[in-house]
Protein backbone atom coordinates (compact mmCIF):
# COMPACT_ATOMS: atom_id res chain seq x y z
CA UNK A 1 0.00 0.00 0.00
CA UNK A 2 1.37 3.18 -0.85
CA UNK A 3 1.88 6.39 1.46
CA UNK A 4 -0.93 8.75 0.57
CA UNK A 5 1.85 11.85 1.27
CA UNK A 6 3.62 10.17 -2.08
CA UNK A 7 2.86 12.39 -5.28
CA UNK A 8 3.01 15.43 -2.95
CA UNK A 9 4.60 18.27 -5.31
CA UNK A 10 6.13 21.41 -4.25
CA UNK A 11 7.42 24.31 -6.82
CA UNK A 12 9.27 27.32 -6.26
CA UNK A 13 10.57 29.98 -8.63
CA UNK A 14 13.63 31.87 -8.30
CA UNK A 15 15.06 34.86 -10.66
CA UNK A 16 18.73 34.28 -10.75
CA UNK A 17 20.85 37.81 -10.44
CA UNK A 18 24.14 38.06 -12.05
CA UNK A 19 26.37 38.42 -8.75
CA UNK A 20 26.18 34.57 -9.09
CA UNK A 21 27.23 34.24 -12.29
CA UNK A 22 30.42 31.84 -11.88
CA UNK A 23 31.95 31.08 -15.25
CA UNK A 24 32.61 33.19 -18.68
CA UNK A 25 29.09 33.35 -20.26
CA UNK A 26 26.89 34.33 -17.60
CA UNK A 27 27.00 30.64 -16.36
CA UNK A 28 26.11 29.99 -12.83
CA UNK A 29 27.45 26.65 -11.39
CA UNK A 30 25.40 23.54 -10.61
CA UNK A 31 25.63 24.07 -7.02
CA UNK A 32 23.39 26.75 -7.27
CA UNK A 33 20.29 24.25 -8.24
CA UNK A 34 21.40 21.83 -5.79
CA UNK A 35 20.62 24.68 -3.14
CA UNK A 36 17.21 25.19 -4.83
CA UNK A 37 16.59 21.50 -4.85
CA UNK A 38 17.12 21.90 -0.58
CA UNK A 39 15.11 24.71 -0.53
CA UNK A 40 11.90 22.69 -1.91
CA UNK A 41 12.77 19.65 -0.16
CA UNK A 42 12.40 21.43 2.80
CA UNK A 43 8.91 22.83 2.57
CA UNK A 44 7.68 19.33 0.88
CA UNK A 45 8.87 17.89 4.19
CA UNK A 46 7.09 20.88 6.03
CA UNK A 47 4.03 20.08 4.54
CA UNK A 48 4.18 16.17 4.69
CA UNK A 49 5.62 15.78 8.12
CA UNK A 50 5.86 18.78 9.86
CA UNK A 51 9.84 18.56 10.29
CA UNK A 52 12.06 20.59 8.14
CA UNK A 53 13.84 17.21 7.20
CA UNK A 54 17.72 16.56 6.42
CA UNK A 55 19.63 16.21 3.31
CA UNK A 56 21.32 12.94 3.20
CA UNK A 57 21.92 11.83 0.01
CA UNK A 58 21.60 12.11 -4.35
CA UNK A 59 21.48 9.12 -5.93
CA UNK A 60 21.57 10.79 -9.28
CA UNK A 61 21.83 14.12 -10.71
CA UNK A 62 22.01 15.20 -14.22
CA UNK A 63 22.86 18.70 -15.93
CA UNK A 64 21.39 18.78 -18.70
CA UNK A 65 21.76 22.61 -20.09
CA UNK A 66 23.21 25.61 -18.66
CA UNK A 67 21.74 27.99 -16.16
CA UNK A 68 22.99 31.59 -16.89
CA UNK A 69 22.27 34.67 -14.57
CA UNK A 70 19.12 36.22 -15.61
CA UNK A 71 17.55 33.06 -15.88
CA UNK A 72 14.20 32.53 -13.74
CA UNK A 73 13.90 28.52 -12.60
CA UNK A 74 11.04 26.95 -11.46
CA UNK A 75 12.14 24.02 -9.59
CA UNK A 76 9.70 21.01 -8.37
CA UNK A 77 10.27 18.44 -5.87
CA UNK A 78 8.06 15.50 -6.08
CA UNK A 79 7.70 13.16 -3.05
CA UNK A 80 8.03 9.64 -4.71
CA UNK A 81 8.72 7.59 -1.69
CA UNK A 82 8.20 7.87 1.92
CA UNK A 83 9.62 5.36 4.33
CA UNK A 84 9.68 5.66 8.08
CA UNK A 85 11.76 8.29 8.40
CA UNK A 86 13.42 8.79 4.66
CA UNK A 87 12.18 10.40 2.06
CA UNK A 88 13.09 10.04 -1.54
CA UNK A 89 12.30 12.73 -3.88
CA UNK A 90 12.71 13.67 -7.55
CA UNK A 91 13.84 17.38 -8.83
CA UNK A 92 13.67 19.48 -11.62
CA UNK A 93 14.73 22.44 -12.35
CA UNK A 94 13.41 24.29 -15.84
CA UNK A 95 14.70 27.76 -16.89
CA UNK A 96 11.26 29.30 -17.95
CA UNK A 97 12.41 32.79 -18.48
CA UNK A 98 15.98 34.27 -20.03
CA UNK A 99 17.91 37.00 -20.19
CA UNK A 100 18.37 38.55 -23.88
CA UNK A 101 21.59 40.39 -23.39
CA UNK A 102 22.00 40.42 -27.15
CA UNK A 103 18.38 42.68 -27.46
CA UNK A 104 19.34 45.07 -24.88
CA UNK A 105 20.86 45.43 -21.65
CA UNK A 106 17.90 44.94 -19.24
CA UNK A 107 15.91 42.63 -21.79
CA UNK A 108 14.47 39.26 -21.07
CA UNK A 109 11.90 37.13 -22.38
CA UNK A 110 9.79 33.82 -21.11
CA UNK A 111 9.85 30.76 -22.66
CA UNK A 112 7.77 29.27 -24.70
CA UNK A 113 8.84 25.84 -23.72
CA UNK A 114 10.80 25.71 -20.86
CA UNK A 115 14.20 24.15 -20.92
CA UNK A 116 14.82 21.30 -18.43
CA UNK A 117 18.32 22.01 -16.88
CA UNK A 118 18.55 19.65 -14.16
CA UNK A 119 17.16 16.69 -12.80
CA UNK A 120 18.22 14.75 -9.38
CA UNK A 121 17.00 12.44 -7.34
CA UNK A 122 17.57 12.43 -3.60
CA UNK A 123 16.70 11.58 0.15
CA UNK A 124 15.45 13.69 2.86
CA UNK A 125 15.66 12.08 6.34
CA UNK A 126 13.11 13.52 9.13
CA UNK A 127 12.74 13.47 12.72
CA UNK A 128 10.66 10.37 14.00
CA UNK A 129 7.23 11.14 15.25
CA UNK A 130 6.96 12.43 18.14
CA UNK A 131 10.29 13.11 18.33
Amino acid sequence: MSDPREGTTVTHRRYVPYSHAHYAGDLVDGAYVLGLFGDAATELCVRTDGDEGLFASYSDVQFRAPVKAGDVLETTAVLVRAGTRSRVMEFEARVVCRGRPDKGESAAEALAEPIVAVTATGTVVVAAPGG
